[in-house]
């Protein structure tokens, strides 16, 4: 058993106190998340949940808030499963809870409702609305703007996190345009703030010039598709050279990203060795982990490769896992 999960659940076994119970059974539920645990980390957040139901039925001013974050985290393992209904049903009720809460003390409230429609958000675009998770988002980014031109420090990475999301849905409803222009404005957010904070903000810029290259494809700019997805790939190459346990796996997906420009741009030897480096940098976690999201990115990023070279997997002698 990792270390993380069995800390947290020796935490979670041990303690008498319900709030303590529920916070420390949400960590588990990250940790085993974080393993390749779905299953695990369902059932801690499941209970969280209960345990927060009933803390809010006996307390629902002091409570309500709590059941509706642990809403949010419930309908992600949901998700995680594959149970795309009830993920939905969860998101949409830690909405309704944000909802009232805010309407009734918006200063202190609002900021969890963007965040809750967010989720549902994402939630809604899984099950294939496209449409209404468009709507969710708008309206969180709505929310956000407002929340970031009275208060750009606090909230502006919370926009950005919006607007990022935005240029998604758009996409999937076919705007490119918009969607390209939520992006910039993304990058935007982002240039500002790692300005002002390099440590705390480059990964967002970086993830951010990654979305920005599909943008860009999409509408057909490979030049500038590129050029932004490399200066991802500095970036994080920058970071990981630091900080290697922290970065790697994202240096191997904006490697992963460059080498779909680069197919796209023709260049295919530059396009097989780029998938080639982000393999050698994500097997080890994917080794580590082999359900975890590194190992299903892992072997996406072989099969990429595989296409690449006709299934002639030159240069990689792993095995898939």
């Amino acid at each position: 058993m990792p270390l993380d999960v069995a800390v947290w659940k020796t935490l979670a076994d041990v303690v008498d106190d319900d709030v303590q119970k529920s916070a420390r059974l949400t960590n588990l539920s990250v940790a085993r998340a974080s393993v390749g645990d779905n299953a695990g980390a369902l059932e801690a957040i499941r209970e969280a949940v209960e345990i927060c139901r009933r803390l809010a039925a006996a307390s629902p001013a002091r409570y309500e808030p709590d059941l509706a974050g642990s809403l949010i985290n419930l309908s992600n393992g949901l998700s995680a499963v594959g149970d795309a209904p009830a993920a939905l049903e969860a998101s949409r009720e830690a909405v309704e809870i944000f909802r009232r809460l805010a309407a009734a003390s918006p200063a202190r409230y609002e900021p969890e409702l963007a965040s809750s429609l967010n989720n549902l958000s994402i939630r809604l675009s899984e099950g294939g609305d496209a449409p209404a998770a468009l709507e969710a988002i708008r309206e969180a980014v709505e929310i956000r703007r407002r929340l970031a031109e009275a208060s750009p420090t606090r909230y502006g990475q919370d926009l950005a996190s919006s607007l990022n999301s935005l240029s998604n849905r758009l996409v999937a409803v076919g705007d490119a345009p918009a969607a390209l222009e939520a992006i910039r404005e993304t990058l935007e957010l982002y240039r500002r703030l790692a300005a002002a904070s390099p440590a705390r903000y480059e990964p967002n810029l970086a993830v951010s010039l990654n979305n920005l290259s599909a943008d860009l494809s999409v509408v057909g700019d490979t030049p500038a598709a590129l050029e932004a997805v490399r200066e991802a790939v500095d970036i994080f190459r920058r970071l990981a050279a630091a900080s290697p346990a922290r970065y790697e796996p994202d240096l191997a997906l904006s490697l992963s990203v460059l080498s779909d420009r680069l197919e796209e741009a023709g260049e295919t030897e530059s396009a097989i060795e780029a998938t080639d480096e982000a393999i050698h940098l994500m097997r080890p976690y994917a080794e580590r982990y082999p359900e975890s999201e590194h190992g299903r990115r892992y072997r996406k990023m072989q099969e990429d490769l595989a296409r690449l070279t006709d299934g002639d997997n030159r240069g990689v002698s792993d095995e898939p896992l």
